[in-house]
């Protein structure tokens, strides 16, 4: 279990977890530093909670990751739990959460799902990244969401070529590209202005953020495609890699990064068989009102 200990009432949710996992009979594994901030003897529950001293290898032979906090603790957990393909489950207590699958009103319902092991895991594809430096590599690292080349300093532009599957395709003058995946799609990718894109669609997004070029287009590539970002040499200052919003690579000029599909996908958990777009609706709160659709006749008339 991962949870935002430094919110109320995050910790409030992750003791009733631990409570009533317990209660179960289900093994329950913290980080010693979460157990601290929740103030658990692990002793006295039974079976006895486990404590793990870092992240490395905590998720271990879980069956599943809990994870209640935001989409931001939920990508924390992605780390964790990368190596052994563990399953997570987000109880959402950030504000839109996409990759939530419960909110936080559903508590009670959540843990009798967990305990009840009602709930199936779903495949998302992820990106691995390189970067390279005069043609060495020395960043290896991968995303969820979205891996982003950004400028360093807000007063400079960057210079970047981008190329897909080894051909060149554009220079772009610019604040920065994204690259992401369909489920980083309403993330970074969402606010740059690119394309929302169902989870069951395997493909690879690139966005360019605020581009001074006549082509700066959205771009959508098949998921076997490489796409690769060039930080033009006669660049003044250089840039930041930034992968899911977590994790740094500073870029000079001349480095090169590329993105291709995840070697293997990171696992979400579900809970309800529910279409993604529903998920769309309730999330940003779209207007549906006056929809006479099939299905909601088909609805009313049973």
């Amino acid at each position: 279990m991962l949870a935002h200990t430094g919110r109320e009432e995050a910790r409030e949710v992750a003791l009733a977890f631990c409570k009533a996992l317990s209660a179960s009979g289900i093994v329950v594994r913290l980080l010693a530093a979460e157990a601290a901030d929740l103030g658990i003897d692990p002793a006295a529950y039974s079976p006895a909670i486990e404590v793990a001293q870092d992240e490395d290898g905590a998720a271990a032979d879980c069956e599943l990751a809990v994870v209640i906090g935001g989409d931001g603790t939920i990508l924390r957990a992605a780390e964790i739990t990368y190596g052994s393909r563990t399953p997570v489950l987000g109880v959402n207590l950030g504000h839109v959460g996409f990759l939530a699958e419960a909110e936080v009103d559903d508590v009670q319902s959540t843990i009798d799902a967990v305990v009840e092991r009602r709930y199936v895991a779903e495949d998302r594809m992820t990106l691995d990244v390189r970067v390279f430096r005069d043609g060495e590599l020395v960043t290896s690292t991968f995303a969820v969401n979205d891996a982003s080349v950004e400028k360093a300093a807000r007063q400079r532009m960057l210079e970047v070529v981008v190329e897909v599957d080894g051909r060149p395709l554009s220079r772009w003058g610019c604040d920065g590209v994204v690259c992401a995946t369909p489920t980083g799609s309403t993330a970074y990718n969402f606010s740059a202005g690119g394309p929302v894109v169902w989870p069951g669609v395997e493909a690879l997004l690139m966005v360019p953020i605020s581009a001074h070029a006549l082509f700066a287009r959205p771009l959508v590539v098949a998921p076997t495609s490489v796409l690769a970002i060039e930080v033009l040499a006669r660049t003044e200052a250089g840039g930041v890699l930034w992968c899911d919003g977590r994790r740094t690579v500073d870029l000079p000029p001349g480095a090169r990064i590329e993105v291709r599909r995840g070697t293997h996908p990171v696992r979400l958990v579900r809970l309800h068989d529910s279409p993604f777009t529903d998920r769309l609706v309730a999330k940003f709160g779209l207007p549906v009102e006056g929809w006479r659709g099939q299905a909601e006749r088909r609805r009313r008339e049973a």
